[in-house]
C-alpha cells in the first residue's frame, strides 16, 4: 500500500502543478450549475432537490472524464517515462492503482466543489438529504467506472486524442445500453431476457437506482466490479507492454 500511496500522491500533486487541473475544476463546476439550474429546469420544477443536477452526470462524465483519463498512460508512453516506471520496485497493479486513485480523488474534489448547490437547495427548501448523499456516492462510483475505462484505453496508445475518443465511445456504449430508446429497439427484435441483460450493463440503470436513495448491493457491486475489471485489463496491458 505504501507504493500505491506514493504514486497516488505524486500523480495528484502533478495535477495541481499545471493550470489544466484548475481549468478542469472550473469547467466541471460551471457546467454542473448550468445543467442543474438552467438546462435541468430547476426553477420551473418548483421543488428543492438536485435531481436535475445528477441526471446530467452520465453525460457530463462522458466528455470530462475521458479528458482527465487520457493522459494517465498515454503521456507516460509519449514522453518515454513509462520505461523509468518499469525500473521502479513496484508491481504494475500498484502503479495502475496509484494513478487511478489519484484521478479518482481529483474527481472527488471536483464533486466536492459543487457542495454550494447542496447548500442552495437546503436554503430554498427542505430536500431529502439522504437521497442527495446517495446520489453523490453513486456519481463518484460512476466516475470511477469511467476513469477505469479511460485509464485502460490510455494504456493501449500513446496518442491522447485517440485515448479520449475511444474512451468516450466505450463509455457511451455503457450509457446508451440503458437509454429508453435503445431498450425499445432491442425489445423490438429480441426477447425480454436480452433487454434485461442490456439494461443491467448500463451506467444509467444503476446510477438512477442509487440516485433515488436506494443503496442496493447489486448497484454498488456493479460499479466496483467494473472498476476492478478494467484496472485488471489495464495492468495486463502494461505488463504486455513491458514484456514487449
Amino acid at each position: 500500500m505504501a507504493n500505491v500511496r506514493t504514486i497516488c500522491m505524486r500523480e495528484l500533486a502533478g495535477y495541481f502543478g499545471t493550470p489544466i487541473a484548475y481549468v478542469f475544476l472550473a469547467i466541471f463546476v460551471f457546467l454542473s450549475g448550468i445543467f442543474a439550474f438552467y438546462i435541468g429546469g430547476f426553477f420551473d420544477g418548483g421543488q428543492a432537490d438536485l435531481r436535475a443536477f445528477f441526471q446530467f452526470h452520465p453525460w457530463l462524465y462522458l466528455f470530462l472524464i475521458p479528458a482527465l483519463a487520457m493522459r494517465l498512460w498515454a503521456e507516460e508512453r509519449r514522453a518515454g517515462t513509462i520505461e523509468l516506471l518499469f525500473t521502479l520496485p513496484v508491481t504494475m497493479f500498484q502503479a495502475v492503482m496509484g494513478k487511478f486513485l489519484a484521478a479518482w480523488i481529483f474527481t472527488a474534489i471536483a464533486l466536492a466543489l459543487t457542495f454550494p448547490l447542496w447548500i442552495t437547495v437546503n436554503y430554498l427548501g427542505d430536500p431529502d438529504n439522504g437521497v442527495i448523499l446517495a446520489s453523490y456516492l453513486g456519481s463518484l462510483l460512476m466516475a470511477g467506472a469511467f476513469l477505469a475505462i479511460g485509464s485502460c484505453i490510455s494504456a493501449l496508445t500513446r496518442n491522447q486524442v485517440i485515448a479520449f475518443v475511444v474512451s468516450g465511445v466505450v463509455g457511451l456504449g455503457f450509457v446508451l445500453s440503458g437509454f429508453p430508446l435503445v431498450l425499445e429497439l432491442v425489445d423490438a427484435i429480441a426477447p425480454s431476457i436480452v433487454v434485461d441483460t442490456v439494461r443491467s450493463f448500463s451506467f444509467l440503470t444503476h446510477f438512477q437506482a442509487i440516485s433515488k436513495g436506494v443503496l442496493q448491493a447489486s448497484d454498488i457491486i456493479y460499479f466496483v466490479s467494473l472498476i476492478v475489471f478494467w484496472l485488471f485489463v489495464n495492468a495486463v496491458a502494461i505488463e504486455w507492454r513491458k514484456a514487449a
